[in-house]
């Protein structure tokens, strides 16, 4: 398949607006294997300083947040509990916004995301943000780049017919900013998290 990345302009919107238009999107990554890709089923949004449950939170610059001061388009991506997690740079460079890809339907390179998968039947491959970047091969390696060049990209999809919101997952200990309900997803798709 041939993908066009989503121009840098794209992502010049409120957080709150691209977490949205990322839904149905196409996330890609090639690698030495060969080219795995998935529609953006579910987002989350993180909004900086005043947000207690983003990494950013009261402009927290360190190592691993430095690149979510940086332009809009980027690729944050961290580890959690061993996994590798990835999220889009959301907002203009200084406002460490960032909205974490949660669950992808897998589209391209089924094959190589069932080696990766191991096991774990279709719908398990990419429902979950660590998932997702292991079924598609994305590494701590992306950190930084743009999503306007490969190895990883976010490609033009779908437009969904409906968007659902709610609070967010697994945030604990963050006070009211667990029920922000900044969690976005395609309404009845069988891939998002559980």
């Amino acid at each position: 398949m041939n993908y066009t990345p989503l121009p840098l302009s794209f992502y010049n919107q409120p957080t709150l607006e691209l977490s949205q238009s990322l839904l149905g999107c196409v996330l890609v990554k090639e690698t030495e294997e060969g080219t795995a890709s998935g529609y953006i089923v579910e987002t989350e949004a993180y909004l900086g300083p005043e947000d207690r449950a983003a990494h950013s939170f009261g402009n927290r610059r360190t190592k691993r947040t430095e690149i979510m001061f940086h332009e809009a388009g980027r690729v944050y991506t961290y580890v959690m509990h061993t996994h590798c997690l990835v999220n889009v740079v959301a907002a203009a460079p200084g406002v460490p916004n960032a909205i974490l890809i949660r669950a992808v339907e897998p589209l391209e390179g089924l094959g190589l995301m069932e080696q990766r998968r191991k096991g774990q039947p279709m719908k398990n491959w990419t429902s979950g943000p660590g998932k997702l970047t292991k079924a598609l091969g994305i590494t701590m390696e992306d950190y930084g780049s743009f999503y306007t060049e490969p190895p990883l990209i976010i490609a033009e999809g779908y437009t969904p017919d409906e968007i659902a919101c709610g609070k967010r997952i697994g945030i604990d200990n963050t006070g009211e900013a667990r029920d922000y309900p900044y969690r976005f997803w395609v309404k009845g798709s069988p891939y998002i998290s559980r």
